[in-house]
């Protein structure tokens, strides 16, 4: 990255342990509401048709949960919207029941396990739910997976100057690859950039890279979540968002990379 990438954030989407939503998100780091941990909670996938549904993982839950509520709070058409879907793993649980498959004696895997197990999943079921045509990407950079997201996403909307949704999540595995990968619970974030400000913009961010400084948060339930789950080393970036507050936060990236993120809000 030779020089900066800015854009303007319109929507966001938010769902964590305890934060099932962007207004409840926000109310905890504005201090106007205590965290309570608590498991993550998924809605219904309701837009998607009965028998995708019934197939829907925990991921494919919490990605359109996502993705649909940045739009909505953006107010904007979700068929028409680019896409960048940014995960440090695939569905956990899908994986899990996979591997006891073929620990088993009956090692034939069923055609909707198999199909659940591509990192597009998620993806793809975004597509049958909205319909959507519009370009996808789908990448995995490990633990720095929401800032490669978040890069990619960006360099869209510079580059092609079109509006881009991106939707960072990850997914809890079962033991024993519990053990191996310890994330907790699903969660994830949603944000909706776009490359011009307008009346619905919540703020302009401007992403450079840096070595220099620290990516934490002071609130220890707050920084728990930024360290057990990658999707949300995105925190220091909502944190400011919630609070309305300009100014330079950290994320972290590629150690040793970082990036530096300066916010005004509109």
């Amino acid at each position: 990255m030779s020089k900066p990438l800015t854009a303007w954030i319109e929507g966001i989407g938010f769902l964590a342990p305890g934060l099932p939503d962007w207004p409840t998100a926000r109310a905890v780091m504005r201090g106007d509401q205590a965290y309570e941990n608590a498991p993550s909670v998924l809605p219904a996938p309701t837009i998607l048709p009965p028998a995708e549904r019934r197939r829907a993982s925990r991921v494919v839950k919490l990605t359109l949960a996502l993705g649909l509520e940045a739009a909505a709070h953006a107010g904007t058409e979700v068929a028409q919207l680019a896409t960048v879907f940014s995960a440090s793993g695939a569905d956990g649980h899908n994986c899990h029941a996979l591997c006891e498959q073929l620990a088993g004696e009956d090692r034939q895997i069923s055609p909707t396990r198999f199909h659940n197990s591509v990192h597009n999943a998620a993806a793809g079921y975004w597509g049958i739910a909205t319909g959507s045509m519009a370009p996808c990407q789908v990448i995995c950079a490990y633990d720095a997976s929401f800032g490669a997201g978040l890069l990619d996403a960006l360099g869209q909307v510079v580059l092609d100057r079109q509006t881009t949704l991106l939707i960072a999540y990850d997914s809890e595995y079962p033991e024993p690859l519990f053990a191996k990968r310890p994330v907790p619970d699903v969660a994830g974030v949603g944000l909706l950039l776009t490359p011009e400000r307008t009346e619905r913009s919540l703020a302009q961010l401007t992403v450079t890279p840096s070595t220099d400084n620290a990516a934490t948060l002071s609130e220890p339930a707050l920084e728990n979540l930024r360290t057990a789950i990658p999707a949300l080393r995105a925190l220091p970036l909502l944190r400011k968002l919630a609070l309305g507050e300009g100014g330079d936060v950290c994320l972290d990236y590629l150690p040793p990379m970082q990036l530096s993120i300066t916010i005004q809000p509109c």
